[in-house]
């Protein structure tokens, strides 16, 4: 490779990268090359003569040269390990680091001090490599339940998805709501079967429980050679190719002829890969049913084909922590997995009713880009953007369409992990981040020429709240700055403020939510705060309809109060998607029209709180029938105020109960220690509603009350001799027995009279 003098190469590139900006069709690049922010272009003998044919736009080749993927799974299966080797054998960093590192510097992709403690993934970390030429963009996420949302706002913006499943534990219930996750925005997606080192592996275990539990159309793509500390290397079955995996890092990877003594079971899982793809894809159950010899070419473009259309999934296998089979998995995602363009994005004309818009996803387009996270950085809020059309270029003005506010892009950066690096432009297809752009969580950005927002994602509701508060007074500016940034970060953490006791109450997914953002407030914020005892987010509703007949009248001196409202209040129908309706069924002017609003303002206030515990009442239908006005006396504040003592008087009436949040517990434990565990669900009031066998485990599923689960990881392995472990994520709303209502009721009362 020729040198340059160092001054002469940025003036040099910078030309090569300028002729890009107005591209002349008789000049189609073949390859290009991104230096800090200059973009180098290759141009190979014959690559004109091909342009002028095709008329390829200059962005198509770089943009089938993309890949968008996220590394998701059940906690411990993997993920950030597999993350870590993909990144060293890309060449983002140089050297490995564990999880649980010995040498202090733990995983890239973990860089807060809580994860390298706990060993665990809390945020989402974003990062990009290049292989073979192409781009990958990566979101590594967490695996714990109670941070679903990470898993979920990285989901959205995704192209496709690695689904890690450990070799043992095989199909877990985190597994399944990730990949439910991964069904609700239709990303399409290669399963890794991990940890093949492990005693007890067993890939064909976990590949059939992909297909029942998952109901994955799958099959392995790869064959292992030996297994647990005997495991060696991997069988291509596409290229019919063995590999094995040298060097002090697995860097090296050799491919040999297939062993002779696996052609027989190679042959086999061969012909079961062709058969799966050929129930989905007609072009290979053509050249199947005719018998036919497929080449490796063929089959591939056809395990393609079905994976980008969501109807297959190609498995493959390896053990990261062991460095064998991470570099094919690769070669799989540049394979199998979809480019941008290759990807439907749907985004709502907001000047055309939200019609549905098919974006092409082409650099070509005018701007059209999500906020997907919000972080606090050292330097302001961080934005991370998915651009789906058009490019954004730094010192840009761009327009929030959820707000209307025109803002100016002053900094444009790519993220690796907790570093920057300082881009000028990003096109469709990409993932960035921006400085300095106020925003929340789910807002689109364009460039003003369309009105276009994109769906937001599902964000579940907190299911259990604690109170804090500040132990210094003199924190209190702090303490409220920490709850603000996390509240704009993430969107399953609420606060809010008990107006009867003053204090500050936080919301979450559980325990483990809260406990980590109690810790951050005192690390990053350096605010002491307690805690108090953790408080299930009850809900009330009624059973039955009640009337209402409420007149709202004081006279004093001057313009007094008058309003009549007239009505019944009654329960949705269960399942119903809203929790809260109101329907004005007034004939005539018995209440002028301009009060309604006033009147609906009202009931909805009262449903804040119901009368039992306090807590909101939900599933409730208000009709309003009749009603009386004053010509003087009525106003907005007489009609709020006659709604929430109308609710008031009628609401005990409708037999109110309380509804408590039930939680989907799975456990696995030790075959010996079953009869304990299933004992002790049935005295928390849990029912088992599945019980399977899983080598020398148990797994057991529950369905038990929120209110019952507090500490139950102590229980658990005190009852286990701590080999039971339990994940557990939030179901539905269920109404309480009649003794557990009275025990809530009495305590809320007794509260209430002790203050």
């Amino acid at each position: 490779m020729a040198r340059f003098q160092r001054s002469t190469v940025p003036r040099l590139l910078y030309t090569l990268y300028s002729a890009r900006a107005a591209p002349s069709s008789s000049s189609s690049p073949t390859a290009s090359l991104l230096l800090g922010n200059f973009e180098v272009r290759y141009f190979s003998a014959g690559s004109a003569a091909r342009a002028k044919d095709d008329k390829d736009p200059w962005w198509k080749e770089s943009m089938e040269r993309l890949r968008n993927i996220g590394i998701s799974a059940h906690i411990d299966s993997g993920k950030t390990t597999l993350t870590e080797r993909v990144l060293y054998y890309t060449g983002r960093i140089h050297e490995i680091h564990e999880v649980r590192g010995k040498d202090g510097v733990g995983a890239k992709m973990d860089s807060m001090d809580l994860e390298r403690e706990k060993g665990i993934t809390i945020q989402s970390a974003a990062t990009y490599c290049s292989w073979k030429d192409y781009q990958i963009n990566i979101i590594d996420t967490p695996g714990h339940v109670d941070f679903t949302i990470e898993v979920e706002r990285a989901l959205r913006v995704l192209d496709g998805a690695i689904l890690v499943l450990c070799s043992v534990g095989g199909v877990q219930s985190q597994s399944i709501t990730v990949d439910r996750q991964m069904r609700r925005y239709e990303v399409p997606r290669l399963a890794f079967i991990n940890k093949l080192d492990r005693m007890g592996a067993d890939p064909w275990k976990v590949l059939n429980q992909a297909r029942s539990k998952l109901r994955h159309h799958a099959a392995a793509v790869q064959v292992p050679i030996s297994l647990e500390e005997n495991f060696k290397g991997l069988v291509d079955l596409v290229q019919q190719k063995a590999y094995y995996f040298h060097g002090s890092s697995g860097e090296k990877v050799v491919a040999e002829e297939v062993p002779a003594d696996m052609e027989a079971i190679v042959a086999e899982k061969r012909r079961e890969l062709i058969e799966m793809v050929s129930e989905v894809d007609d072009k290979l159950a053509e050249a199947f049913l005719n018998d036919e010899p497929i080449s490796a070419a063929d089959l591939e473009e056809a395990v393609r084909r079905a994976t980008i259309a969501r109807k297959f999934v190609p498995v493959f296998m390896g053990s990261a922590f062991k460095n064998k089979g991470v570099q094919p998995l690769l070669d799989g995602v540049l394979s199998y997995l979809p480019c941008p363009i290759e990807v439907g994005n749907y985004a709502l004309d907001q000047t055309k009713n939200e019609e549905k818009v098919m974006l092409p996803g082409t650099p070509d387009g005018p701007l059209v880009a999500l906020a997907f996270k919000l972080e606090e950085g050292r330097f302001g809020q961080l934005t991370y953007l998915r651009v789906y059309e058009g490019v954004v270029r730094k010192g840009d003005f761009i327009v929030n369409v959820n707000t209307g506010k025109k803002i100016k892009v002053p900094r444009l950066v790519r993220m690796h992990s907790n570093e920057m690096e300082d881009i000028q432009e990003a096109h469709a297809g990409q993932i960035v981040a921006v400085f300095g752009v106020d925003c929340a969580s789910g807002d689109t950005f364009t460039n003003g020429s369309v009105k276009y927002t994109m769906t937001s994602m599902n964000v579940p509701e907190p299911v259990m709240s604690l109170a804090v508060q500040p132990v210094s007074k003199d924190s209190g500016g702090q303490f409220s700055k920490a709850l603000n940034r996390f509240q704009r970060e993430d969107p399953t953490f609420r606060v809010g403020l008990d107006a009867e006791s003053g204090q500050t109450i936080i919301s979450g997914m559980g325990e483990l939510h809260l406990d980590i953002y109690v810790e951050r407030i005192r690390r990053e914020y350096k605010v002491d705060a307690t805690v108090g005892k953790p408080r299930v987010n009850f809900r009330e509703t009624i059973t039955q309809r009640a009337d209402f007949d409420y007149l709202h009248k004081k006279q004093s001196g001057g313009q007094g109060q008058y309003g009549r409202v007239c009505g019944y209040v009654e329960p949705l129908q269960p399942g119903s998607p809203i929790k809260f309706e109101f329907e004005n069924m007034i004939v005539g002017q018995a209440i002028p029209s301009n009060f309604i609003p006033a009147i609906e303002k009202g009931f909805r206030e009262a449903a804040n709180s119901g009368s039992l515990i306090g807590h909101p009442v939900e599933n409730i239908r208000i009709v309003i029938t009749d009603g009386a006005s004053h010509a003087v006396d009525s106003s907005e504040l007489a009609f709020k105020l006659a709604s929430i003592y109308a609710f008031r008087q009628c609401y005990s009436a409708a037999r109110p109960v309380i509804l408590e949040p039930i939680m989907l517990v799975e456990l696995k434990v030790p075959t010996e220690f079953q009869g304990t565990v299933a004992g002790d669900i049935n005295k928390r009031k849990g029912v088992i509603v599945g019980n399977d066998q899983d080598g020398d485990d148990s797994i057991i599923t529950a369905n038990v009350p929120l209110n019952n689960m507090f500490g139950y990881s102590t229980a658990l392995r005190s009852m286990t001799q701590g080999k039971g472990e339990f994940t557990m994520e939030y179901k539905e709303h269920l109404p309480v027995s009649q003794d557990v209502q009275m025990q809530l009721v009495n305590n809320y009362k007794a509260n209430k009279e002790a203050e």
